[in-house]
């Protein structure tokens, strides 16, 4: 449907269509579910991108103001405590789309202003005919394991008493695994063996994709770099145990955090 601008046009006039506003990348809450509207209270300017079929219903995203609208415009991971999995999906995907189409208004490779193409999953230029595609990022996260100890850290941005699991980007022309092992060793110094893959998760502040991973120590000396660690230290099982029943020396990430689903894993087996 996408690709066929007739189809979309069909979807769009279609009267149980419905649009889910952005304001300011924020999405629309109503009563924790999301707000979505009918054709008849969207914007004229709003930018649209075709979600796809909710049980044969078209579903668009629409960068536009929620003034007057029923509901709130609530930021995405305040949003996702209270939505349900479905929905925080597709609030997610929404923001991502919005986001990349508000930062690639002009082509790359020659500068020319581009336009939104195949329902909005791209940007074509009207200069030199180069197709834009949205991208998505690829960040590790990962716990360092020594038998029955993990390792958590604290950026210096973080929430006081506030300690998660470690985690950096993935560089061009490395591999999960090299990327975990590079992290570990860069921020806190520790030499990583095996690592197995746990779980992933969009995080799309702007695009990215949570990559979750346990990693063997082979080492256990803590050696901070500075600039991206303020502390970093070892958590026995029943710290953790102690930290989710809300009586452990750190407070725990959230449960819709990966970090979360890290470190009950971990805990819990």
């Amino acid at each position: 449907m996408r690709r066929d601008p007739q189809a979309v046009f069909a979807a769009r006039m279609h009267p149980g269509a419905r649009w889910l506003p952005f304001d300011q990348l924020k999405p629309l809450i109503d009563d924790d579910r999301l707000g979505w509207i009918r054709r008849s209270d969207l914007a004229d300017e709003a930018l649209e991108i075709f979600l796809g079929l909710d049980d044969g219903m078209p579903r668009f995203a629409a960068a536009m103001s929620a003034e007057g609208l029923d509901g709130e415009a609530r930021d995405v991971r305040a949003a996702a405590m209270t939505l349900s999995p479905a929905d925080a999906a597709i609030a997610a995907h929404g923001r991502s789309l919005v986001d990349w189409h508000q930062r690639h208004g002009f082509c790359a490779n020659c500068g020319a202003m581009t336009a939104l193409a195949k329902a909005g999953y791209a940007r074509s230029c009207g200069g030199c005919g180069a197709e834009h595609f949205p991208r998505t990022d690829p960040v590790v996260i990962m716990l360092a394991l020594d038998g029955d100890r993990c390792l958590l850290g604290r950026q210096p941005q973080f929430p006081k008493g506030f300690m998660s699991a470690l985690a950096g980007f993935v560089e061009p022309g490395e591999s999960i695994d090299e990327a975990v092992r590079r992290e570990l060793h860069e921020e806190a110094g520790i030499r990583i063996g095996r690592v197995a893959h746990v779980a992933s998760q969009p995080w799309p502040f702007p695009s990215s994709l949570m990559i979750g991973a346990f990693a063997e120590a082979e080492t256990t000396e803590i050696r901070l770099d500075d600039d991206e660690l303020e502390e970093a230290r070892w958590f026995t099982k029943d710290e953790i145990h102690a930290v989710f029943a809300g009586n452990g020396p750190v407070n725990a990430p959230p449960p819709m955090a990966i970090a979360w689903t890290l470190l009950r894993t971990w805990a819990d087996n």
